[in-house]
């Protein structure tokens, strides 16, 4: 289980949920999510964020035995999604005396949410600003579009702790013994990486900052080798390959198209690349394919044709891509159909949407299954790619 210790005045409040299979209703999840909220005790106490509905019980129960009957001082939310700000109605209400920190934003999102009289409690902060609880002073940072507009994440500047608010987090529960990079990078992608810009520009202000611990509103609290959580942000943000390595995607009707995918990655380990993934696009988790798209300097694609079109798993596949911005890899095409294929020049379209990607010509046609001018084909293909 994650070590969720953070030191004496500062105490994790979250909960984490087990059953839940979907997160945002589109991600697979299969151990479970992390609700994270946190509260300092100063002279002031304060609340950071909520958590989302279906862990209310647990959060107010652990919230109520560290309080032990004080009102917290302050409620701020990092960001009003409904999995981190669901619960802000009823701790408003409960504590009527309780101020609420966001931007002019955040209030305005809020008030979308619920119906609740927050104009002599609120105070609204901006890019800099300090709010003095005691012996910590917590400094606010603005992270428009990392990955809603109004989300902002506080600088502890005593303990040097940065409440990093979806940054930094991951998939799954917080009793999970799993490795952080592969659910951390199909979270990012999944979530956060349209906005590569905007995450850069968060990175050259954190870089300001003097920064020991890193507590995200998702997965452990991070206190040993921020460098490596920081390098893969860096990495992740300028669409940067994170691995020398081929992703083959392939979307096949009746199994031709994935046997030549096969094939195609036994020549290219033949040839010496010893990194090669391939995924069925039918079948596999669509994030998965995405963070591995991410992952690897060269992209495969090889479809079916499908009604004088693209076949729609792979048009997914695409789609997702460029609504992220994927770039900076070098792309090759494997198109099947019986008759006419069509599959080659529509991934091309796609592709060609996108920016800073060198696809090789030509598009590698296959009619109904494999043959050996295929495999010839191929041969010439990987040299290509390997160059």
């Amino acid at each position: 289980m994650a070590d969720m210790t953070i030191s004496e005045d500062i105490i994790h409040i979250g909960a984490s949920d087990k059953k839940i299979d979907l997160f945002e209703g589109q991600y697979v999840l299969e151990n479970g999510m992390a609700y994270n909220s946190y509260l300092i005790k100063d002279e002031k106490y304060v609340v950071f964020d909520t958590v989302d509905e279906i862990v209310t019980d647990k959060w107010l129960k652990r919230l109520n035995e560290e309080l032990n009957g004080r009102e917290p001082d302050y409620l701020i939310v990092s960001h009003m999604e409904p999995d981190h700000a669901f619960n802000i109605g009823i701790l408003a209400e409960k504590y009527p005396n309780m101020k609420v920190v966001g931007n002019q934003i955040t209030f305005n999102i809020l008030s979308n949410f619920f119906d609740v009289d927050l104009s002599s409690r609120k105070v609204i902060v901006s890019e800099g600003d300090i709010l003095d609880i005691g012996k910590h002073k917590l400094q606010f940072i603005m992270a428009p579009m990392v990955h809603w507009p109004e989300v902002m994440m506080t600088y502890e500047q005593t303990e040097k702790i940065l409440f990093s608010a979806d940054a930094f987090g991951k998939f799954g529960a917080l009793d999970v013994n799993e490795e952080w990079d592969c659910e951390a990078r199909r979270y990012y992608f999944g979530i956060v990486g349209k906005y590569g810009d905007q995450v850069q520009t968060l990175l050259k202000k954190a870089s300001n900052l003097e920064i020991k611990t890193i507590c995200p509103l998702h997965g452990p609290i991070l206190k040993e080798n921020l460098e490596h959580y920081i390098e893969k942000y860096q990495t992740w943000s300028s669409y940067e390959p994170e691995e020398d390595g081929i992703f083959i995607a392939c979307s096949s009707i009746y199994g031709n198209t994935l046997k030549a995918a096969k094939r195609f990655a036994e020549i290219l380990k033949e040839k010496g690349n010893k990194k090669v993934v391939v995924a069925d696009l039918t079948r596999e988790d669509w994030a998965e394919t995405i963070e591995d798209a991410f992952r690897y300097s060269t992209l495969v694609v090889a479809s079916s044709s499908y009604n004088m079109g693209l076949f729609p798993p792979m048009e997914h596949f695409l789609d997702y891509l460029k609504e992220r911005n994927y770039q900076k890899r070098k792309v090759a095409i494997i198109e099947n159909g019986s008759w006419a294929p069509s599959s080659g020049r529509c991934m091309k379209k796609i592709l060609q949407e996108m920016k800073n990607l060198d696809i090789i010509e030509p598009i590698l046609t296959i009619k109904s299954r494999m043959n050996k001018q295929n495999e010839e084909q191929m041969n010439k293909l990987a040299e290509e790619l390997l160059k």
